[in-house]
């Protein structure tokens, strides 16, 4: 029997409709900073609270790199009294907001691909910001597609992409599925604490979709799955505590120790050098030059970390054609990072060109995709 070789269809992105500049962020929070000094003055000047530091345009940029973000809600977030994301409330009945998301990503994929719905195996949705713990949205996803087979979602933080990439791959290796779509819907401002000068900033909203298939079976303008490795080393240097398990009191949902924290500088120096040995050795085993790598398609975290990274895997600085950025107008987009990266910088590569798609998040987690064009 012929080894079945999974490779990537297409690629397909949502992108919502409404955006926040740096400016526009900065206005907000720092509206919200003198309210609540004003509110705290005594308590100020007795040395009981701690003042609170407006932000500023210029330390956003050299901090990350990011220049605006898409959200899915953005007066609700700008709003110094509200900054948190604010739509109706749907229906049981209604398709969820993640799932729709994830359903305009995934049409945008088999369109893509010339894909019917009804060729598809399988839905896993990867993403990092769970709208509910159940019924699975991939199972949402599935039946508002109209797919047959099965779903189920997966949470690996920002490499559930990359980890959901791999799974499709073996089930398409073991003759489980020959169709999979991997959607990561990332509502990241949904788990943001938007009054926090030191994240704030960091993350937007956004949907992924990657068709994986068997190469019989794919289009001619594929990229062949040449290799992939997962890896996770435990840290609390990345953390999201929200939810009803973690929360005694029900008034301490979405208090700041729920939501998003991390230790930045910890995690650079960390996943720095673990991120560029695993790439490295990853292209090591399977016969390729690092060094040589046509293009590295990043998780957009930070530009910082990239840079670097790149940097220990090419053994140069990176140029923007080997290492493309996306993190300027998403923001940190969390496993969908790559993914947009790819999606947005790979057609203008010929065939037989390798490169890697790469994300590393909390968990500590981290995954390599090492993917080859179609001659």
């Amino acid at each position: 029997m012929s080894e079945i070789i999974p490779v990537i269809a297409a690629t397909g992105l949502f992108t919502p409709s409404e955006s926040i500049s740096n400016e526009e962020l900065v206005e907000s929070f720092n509206a919200y900073v003198a309210m609540f000094n004003a509110e705290h003055a005594a308590e100020i000047a007795a040395g009981t609270v701690a003042e609170l530091a407006p932000s500023s345009v210029e330390f956003i940029e050299r901090a990350s790199g990011i220049k605006s973000r898409y959200v899915m809600s953005k007066a609700s977030l700008l709003d110094p009294e509200v900054m948190v994301p604010r739509w109706g409330e749907r229906s049981n009945d209604e398709i969820s907001v993640m799932a729709e998301m994830g359903v305009r990503a995934c049409q945008d994929a088999l369109a893509r691909a010339g894909r019917d719905a009804k060729d598809v195996d399988a839905v896993l949705c990867a993403a990092s910001n769970m709208q509910r713990p159940y019924p699975a949205m991939a199972i949402e996803i599935q039946q508002a597609l109209g797919i047959e087979g099965f779903g189920f979602d997966m949470n690996v933080a920002c490499s559930s992409a990359t980890f959901g990439i791999q799974t499709a791959a073996d089930f398409i290796r073991a003759g489980n599925a020959r169709s999979v779509l991997v959607v990561s819907p990332e509502i990241c401002t949904g788990h943001n604490n938007m009054r926090n000068r030191d994240s704030h900033f960091i993350f937007g909203d956004v949907a992924t979709a990657v068709l994986v298939e068997a190469k019989d079976m794919a289009p001619a303008n594929h990229w062949e799955v040449v290799g992939t490795r997962l890896k996770t080393v435990f840290s609390n240097n990345i953390r999201n505590n929200f939810g009803f398990l973690n929360c005694a009191n029900p008034e301490s949902i979405g208090a700041p120790d729920k939501l998003f924290v991390q230790e930045g500088r910890k995690v650079f120096k960390e996943v720095v050098p673990m991120v560029g040995t695993m790439i490295s050795e990853h292209a090591d085993d399977l016969g390729f030059d690092p060094a040589g790598l046509r293009r590295l398609w990043l998780h957009q975290a930070n530009q910082g970390m990239n840079r670097l990274i790149a940097q220990r895997v090419l053994g140069h600085e990176a140029s923007e054609d080997e290492s493309p950025t996306v993190l300027d107008t998403y923001g940190n987009t969390s496993s969908a990072g790559s993914i947009i990266a790819f999606h947005l910088n790979s057609e203008d590569l010929k065939g037989g060109d390798v490169g890697v798609i790469c994300s590393f998040g909390a968990g500590y987690s981290a995954g390599t995709v090492f993917v080859r064009k179609a001659a």
